[in-house]
């Protein structure tokens, strides 16, 4: 074992079972590696899982039918959208169920450009940020390219963080839509977005968040946001891949991306997936009572424990990427000297985490986020994500971060 003269590990580690782990916790997590990827995706809890089946077994009608399963079906996703909406804060008749957070955002911002374009709006105007996630980039570059919209992409701070004089710069009269993340799934750095939305509707313009990090990992009140429209997704909070959904406020223009039948209010034709919408509605009520339990602050002191192993071990090596105030309870990135990040992971046979960089055609290549942020390229090929969840315990965070150390002296084989 690494020696290191960090503190104690902290206290508060989920409520555990016979397995050491905590309730829900499915059986893929249960051998000798350490799963520090939370942010990529999450496990799925075996309750949210016990509730799929049970619904593909049972509920199995077609929510649009009259007769007896197809009205099971339909109260089924009609409890599910209030769970769902509960978690957020807003009416259940304003949330729209997707294939994917990926979606939710095409929706949002292609939806209401399309709406701008088929009010007579000439060359709308798209604002978003450098560090925003792929899908928003590219539902932006699609606004361009297919409705003729005029798009503005701000810089972000040294932190990851966006002005909101900057903002306020780039607003004008044909702004339409401001779309920023909440938190980045690669540094966990939080903006300002109540804030920011205000300098968008002080302008007349709507405004977009995707909360796919930060919903069910923090508490969070769309409504008192202020935000006009919203994205979480499900396998972000235990859920399957395959279910997300978008929030729209009330009286928020939107064109449809597909023609079809009125299901989700003719948002999103095609018949519901009731049984993911109903595992994302379990995994949204489980998320509600463990943020009710504290459970931020418990990975908060996860996150730091870990944090200070690495920085005990490796003194004057390791360098916090991102906000080290405003920031997801769930995240530490940090680039380690010396070091490229993938070749360090290769030989962490028990450590699931990810780079922050990219490997293409055998170069590895600095993620866009962190140059964005200015950061050199030697400090991105470094970077590590390393994310925490709901079954991480202190000993998880001991083991991984003796592995990592050993990785970095080179007292690891490759696997």
């Amino acid at each position: 074992m690494v020696s290191t003269t960090s503190p104690a590990a902290p206290t508060g580690d989920p409520v555990v079972d016979a397995d050491g782990r905590g309730a829900g916790v499915p059986p893929g997590l249960l051998t000798d590696r350490v799963y520090l990827d939370y942010n990529a995706t999450t496990p799925v809890d075996t309750r949210v899982v016990d509730a799929l089946v049970s619904t593909l077994l049972t509920d199995f009608g077609n929510p649009s039918s009259t007769h007896a399963y197809g009205l099971a079906a339909a109260e089924a996703l009609a409890r599910a959208r209030e769970q769902v909406a509960r978690l957020i804060g807003v009416p259940a008749g304003r949330l729209t169920f997707t294939g994917s957070g990926t979606e939710a955002d095409a929706l949002a911002i292609r939806g209401v450009v399309a709406a701008a374009v088929d009010a007579g709006t000439r060359a709308p105007h798209v604002i978003t940020q450098a560090t925003e996630h792929p899908a928003v980039l590219a539902a932006c570059r699609s606004a361009v390219a297919h409705h003729g919209a005029r798009l503005t992409v701000l810089r972000v701070d040294e932190l990851g963080r966006v002005s909101p004089e900057d903002l306020r710069e780039a607003v004008g009269e044909k702004t339409v839509l401001v779309s920023v993340m909440h938190a980045n799934n690669e540094t966990g750095t939080m903006q300002p977005i109540a804030e920011l939305a205000q300098i968008a509707h002080e302008a007349g313009a709507l405004f977009h968040t995707d909360a796919a990090q930060t919903v069910g990992k923090l508490p969070l009140d769309a409504s008192s946001f202020g935000v006009d429209l919203l994205t979480l997704v499900g396998h972000k909070m235990y859920a399957p891949k395959g279910i997300a959904a978008l929030y729209v406020r009330d009286g928020v223009p939107v064109t449809p991306l597909i023609g079809g039948g009125g299901q989700e209010w003719g948002m999103r034709p095609g018949t519901e997936n009731v049984a993911y919408a109903v595992a994302l509605g379990v995994a949204a009520e489980l998320a509600g009572a463990e943020l009710a339990n504290g459970a931020p602050g418990r990975l908060a002191a996860l996150r730091d424990h870990l944090h200070r192993r690495l920085e005990v071990a490796l003194p004057g090596r390791v360098h916090l990427n991102g906000d080290p105030e405003r920031r997801l309870p769930h995240t530490l990135n940090v680039s380690i000297d010396g070091t490229r990040s993938h070749e360090l992971l290769d030989t962490c046979g028990h450590v699931a985490a990810s780079a922050g960089s990219a490997c293409h055609a055998g170069r590895q290549q600095a993620s866009p986020v962190l140059t964005a942020m200015g950061l050199p390229p030697t400090r991105g090929l470094s970077a590590l994500r390393l994310t925490i969840g709901r079954w991480t315990t202190a000993a998880d965070i001991d083991r991984a971060s003796d592995e990592l150390v050993r990785a970095v002296l080179g007292r690891c084989r490759r696997p």
